[in-house]
C-alpha cells in the first residue's frame, strides 16, 4: 500500500510523506466511521505551509471518495433491499427528492452529511452530479476550516499542547 501511494503521490510531483495521512483520514472521515480529518490536515499544513493548496485538494479528494463510498452503500443497500421498509416521509428523503444532488453541497455537516449520501445513494441519484456537489462542499469546508484554523495564535497552540501533555 506504501509503494501504491508513493508511486501516486510521484507521478503528479506531490511529496508521499504526510499526504498519504491526509488523504487516509479524510477517506475514513467521510465514511460512517466516526472521525475527523482537520487535526492532521492542519498539521501538514502548519509543517508544510507551502503545501497549503496541494493538502487541500489531496483532502478534499479523500473525504469525496469517502462519502462516494457512502453513497454506493446506500444504493447497494437499496438492490439488496429492494426498497424494504422504505420510510415515506422521511425528511431527509424529502430534502433529497426535492433538493436532488445539490442538497450534497451539505455532505461536509457531522452526523449529516455521511446520512445523506447514503441516502442519495439509496434514492438512486445520479452519481455524477452527486459527486460534483460534495466535492464542492467538501473544499469550501476544508479552506474555510484551515483558514480559520490559521487565524488562532501560536501561543494558544503551545498552550494546548502542554495542558495536553499533563492529561
Amino acid at each position: 500500500m506504501e509503494h501504491a501511494f508513493e508511486h501516486f503521490f510521484g507521478w503528479f510531483g506531490m511529496p508521499s510523506v504526510g499526504l498519504p495521512a491526509v488523504f487516509l483520514s479524510s477517506f475514513i472521515s467521510a465514511t460512517l466511521i466516526p472521525a475527523g480529518s482537520e487535526p492532521i490536515l492542519f498539521g501538514y499544513i502548519t509543517l508544510n505551509p507551502h503545501l497549503f493548496w496541494v493538502a487541500i485538494a489531496v483532502a478534499t479528494v479523500g473525504n469525496t471518495l469517502g462519502g462516494m463510498v457512502d453513497w454506493w452503500l446506500g444504493l447497494i443497500a437499496r438492490n439488496r433491499f429492494n426498497a424494504m421498509d422504505e420510510p415515506r416521509n422521511s425528511r431527509m428523503k424529502r430534502w433529497l427528492e426535492q433538493w436532488g444532488p445539490k442538497l450534497l453541497l451539505l455532505s461536509w455537516l457531522p452526523g449529516l452529511g455521511d446520512p445523506l449520501c447514503l441516502a442519495a445513494g439509496w434514492l438512486r441519484l445520479p452519481w455524477q452530479p452527486c459527486l460534483i456537489y460534495m466535492f464542492i462542499g467538501k473544499l469550501l469546508r476544508f479552506i474555510t476550516l484551515t483558514w480559520l484554523l490559521t487565524l488562532v495564535p501560536e501561543s494558544f497552540w503551545r498552550q494546548l499542547g502542554h495542558w495536553l501533555h499533563l492529561i
